[in-house]
C-alpha cells in the first residue's frame, strides 16, 4: 500500500503534536517512550507514554478497514520514512535520551522499533541494523584467525 499524500501530512501532524506535548528547553524532565498504536480496523493512530498515557491520536483514512495481510509491514514502512523527513524534530524532543518510537497493534503488541534517539546517534528503522550479526561473526572469525 502506497501512502497517499494526505496519508503523509496526517502522520507529519500527529508528529509535530507530539512534539507540541515534550518541548525542547534547557531542563528535560521527561523519561519516556513513545509507543505508536495503530488499529487495523478503525485506522486510528495513537500515541503513548511509557505510563499508557494518551498523548495524542488521529485517524488515517487510508488505513480505515485495511485487511492486507502486511497491514503492518505498510505501516512500519510509511511511518519510518515520514519520521526520517521529520527526523530533526522528533530526535529533539524535550524527553531524556535514549528513547523510542515503538509501533504497537491493538493488542499492546510491539511490532516494530521505528526511531532510537540517543544522545549521538539517531537510528531510523531496521535496515541498519540487517545483518549485523553476520558482519560481527565474521569480524570475529577474522580477529581469530589473525591469532
Amino acid at each position: 500500500m502506497k501512502p497517499s499524500e494526505q496519508t503523509t501530512q496526517q502522520i507529519e501532524r500527529f508528529l509535530k503534536k507530539i512534539a507540541q506535548k515534550f518541548p525542547t528547553n534547557d531542563e528535560i524532565s521527561a523519561l519516556t517512550d513513545i509507543h505508536v498504536r495503530v488499529s487495523q480496523e478503525s485506522g486510528e493512530m495513537l500515541a503513548f507514554d511509557d505510563d499508557d498515557n494518551e498523548i495524542t491520536r488521529c485517524v488515517v483514512e487510508q488505513w480505515i478497514g485495511n485487511n492486507d495481510e502486511d497491514f503492518y509491514d505498510s505501516v512500519e514502512r510509511t511511518l519510518n520514512n515520514t519520521m526520517n523527513a521529520s527526523a530533526k524534530l522528533i530526535e529533539n524532543l524535550g524527553i531524556l535520551k535514549p528513547y523510542s518510537f515503538v509501533l504497537e497493534n491493538d493488542e499492546k503488541e510491539n511490532i516494530a522499533e521505528l526511531f532510537i534517539a540517543d544522545d549521538d546517534t539517531v537510528i531510523i528503522g531496521k535496515d541498519l541494523m540487517e545483518g549485523l550479526d553476520k558482519d560481527l561473526d565474521s569480524f570475529l572469525n577474522d580477529l581469530l584467525k589473525e591469532e
